[in-house]
């Protein structure tokens, strides 16, 4: 099929990769690469030259399906961070860094024609770093993820969305909201990229915990265990190697959904984020116009948000496990399960003084 300025191959172009549902038909993998086609112009000035790992599913979804973690344990989908062998010559790749300081070379979409080629390979979701080719040690995306919590519902995360909103106006910035694809909502926000990875993620904690006092429903706790039912904004996702799902991206979920960009009107009466399919996405790009479309040209300043990060309380937060252990990071020691007789008042285990 003919994507952007090349012609792709599309094996098995009959599979099905979505079942049909009580809402929308099956969807084929032809039918996933076409979606690609029509969304590329948007999608590729989201995507265009950022490191970008491909949720693969090889013989479609199912409800009941899991992805792999990547940590020895059985998945019918996984992440692919690495280019396969056997890619094209003409896919562009970029060399990043892992927190570990092990590197690989990943794919960086440049052409509407990667895109298919990923379709082709099983992929679903693209999952871009916030940083592009030439720079990416310094971000120029702040991502804000709004994770719902067990018990808390879409209309609650929308309710924090907007309150979201009017901290980020009154701060001078910019966000850009869009569907996660499932219950969540994400907020991006353009910024120079001139701010490392830690900062960032300060930027977002700061932000976190201003939005806390402003609406009892959002919390930062790091621990499942203290959250409640809230929505939690995952400071953590702006970390290197943590990716979010592109905007247009497909989900792996029944009925064919995708992470939809919205304009700030649309998101306040959105009532059920499933309306945006691989079907529906594509009509609304065309009648509507793409909402991000204009998000270059309105880069944000984060020393707004760093002076959040500096000014209120509660410190350093955990990282992911993965992670080393991070300057002046608490310990990464579930509450629940700590011993207070082996921790000091500053949080330090006695043991290791």
């Amino acid at each position: 099929m003919t994507a952007g300025e090349r012609e792709v191959r599309v094996t098995n172009p009959d599979r099905v990769i979505y079942e049909a549902t009580d809402r929308t038909p099956a969807v084929t993998k032809l039918q996933v690469c076409e979606y690609f086609v029509k969304v590329a112009d948007a999608l590729m000035r989201t995507i265009r030259d950022r490191p970008t790992a491909m949720e693969r599913w090889p013989n479609g979804y199912r409800e009941g399906m899991r992805l792999s973690t990547g940590h020895g344990d059985d998945g019918d989908g996984f992440y692919q961070k690495r280019l396969p062998k056997g890619a094209p010559d003409w896919i562009e790749t970029v060399r990043i860094a892992f927190p570990s300081g092990r590197t690989a070379e990943e794919l960086c979409p440049t052409e509407p024609a990667a895109l298919v080629w990923a379709a082709q390979m099983g992929t679903l979701t693209l999952h871009p770093w916030p940083v592009r080719r030439p720079d990416v040690d310094h971000p120029d995306e702040l991502r804000l993820d709004l994770d719902p919590q067990p018990g808390v519902t879409f209309t609650d995360v929308r309710r924090v969305a907007l309150v979201a909103r009017e901290l980020l106006e009154e701060l001078g910035l910019r966000g850009y909201p869009k569907t996660s694809g499932s219950r969540g909502i994400h907020i991006y926000v353009r910024i120079e990229p001139r701010h490392t990875f830690e900062d960032v993620r300060h930027a977002a904690i700061g932000f976190g915990r201003e939005l806390e006092r402003r609406d009892g429903g959002v919390t930062t706790a790091w621990w499942k265990e203290e959250r409640g039912e809230r929505v939690f904004l995952d400071f953590n996702q702006n970390n290197r190697d943590r990716t979010i799902a592109s905007a247009w991206s497909p989900r792996a979920r029944p009925g064919a959904p995708v992470s939809m960009p919205l304009t700030w009107d649309r998101l306040a009466e959105l009532t059920d984020p499933r309306e945006f399919t691989v079907f529906s996405a594509p009509e609304l790009l065309e009648s509507h116009g793409d909402p991000w479309a204009d998000m270059d040209e309105h880069p944000s300043p984060l020393e707004p948000l760093l002076h959040l990060w500096e000014t209120l309380p509660g410190g350093e937060m955990p990282f992911p496990p993965d992670y080393p252990k991070m300057p002046g990071e608490p310990p990464r020691v579930q509450p629940s399960k700590k011993v207070a007789a082996h921790w000091d008042e500053h949080g330090n285990r006695i043991a290791d003084r």
